[in-house]
């Protein structure tokens, strides 16, 4: 399917608008969950105005496989947590000032992410922009140039791990989507791997 002028136009923009803000966002400490929030919001209406998004699984089996993949997601950022010290990578530190100056500290962070964050980057991500490029190549490499991208926007934040972390899961969650075409199973999977990685089992 050939995507039109406009199409196209949109997409750039609200990449542009995305990176744009999160220049501002990360060098705003104080404020970064607002301004986090409200680009995530602006993506989220980009999103539904422009994309259909896939629902093709029962209720219990994307709460259950979004549970399993969620812990796998996290498993596999674990793992390379715990590996990459091995390799001569010091990360400990980054990771360290990354958390004491962005990561969630209070519930109402955790509603913010839940309710707000998760659905909109998935939304965006899976349901928009990955859609978008699928008209414009193969099914494997915008899944790929989409979690290139994910991962790219981060870059305002200097958190390399972070960018790493970020294309991995998106990759992951990418192929996930086009496997099993629900977008609850993204959004459960999302909320389970958050969770697991700021709440229940803490990289610190």
């Amino acid at each position: 399917m050939q995507i039109t002028s406009k199409q196209k136009g949109t997409l750039l923009f609200s990449l542009l608008f995305m990176l744009i803000m999160l220049f501002i966002t990360f060098d705003n400490k104080a404020v970064f969950w607002y301004l986090y929030t409200f680009t995530i919001l602006v993506c989220l209406a980009v999103a539904i105005l422009n994309a259909k998004f896939f629902d093709e699984l029962p209720t219990w089996h994307y709460l259950l496989f979004g549970i399993g993949y969620g812990t796998i997601s996290y498993g596999i950022i674990r793992l390379g947590y715990e590996i990459t010290p091995m390799l001569s990578f010091k990360i400990a530190k980054p990771i360290t000032k990354f958390l004491n100056d962005f990561a969630p500290a209070h519930i109402g962070h955790y509603v913010l992410l839940i309710f707000i964050i998760i659905i909109g980057e998935e939304l965006f991500w899976r349901g928009y922009v990955q859609q978008l490029l699928k008209s414009m190549m193969k099914t494997s490499l915008a899944v790929v140039t989409t979690a290139l991208l994910s991962a790219i926007v981060l870059l305002p934040s200097g958190f390399i791990p972070g960018m790493m972390a970020a294309f991995t899961v998106s990759l992951l969650w990418g192929f996930l989507y086009e496997w099993k075409r629900s977008m609850p199973l993204i959004i459960i999977t999302h909320t389970v791997f958050i969770l697991l990685l700021f709440l229940v089992l803490p990289l610190q």
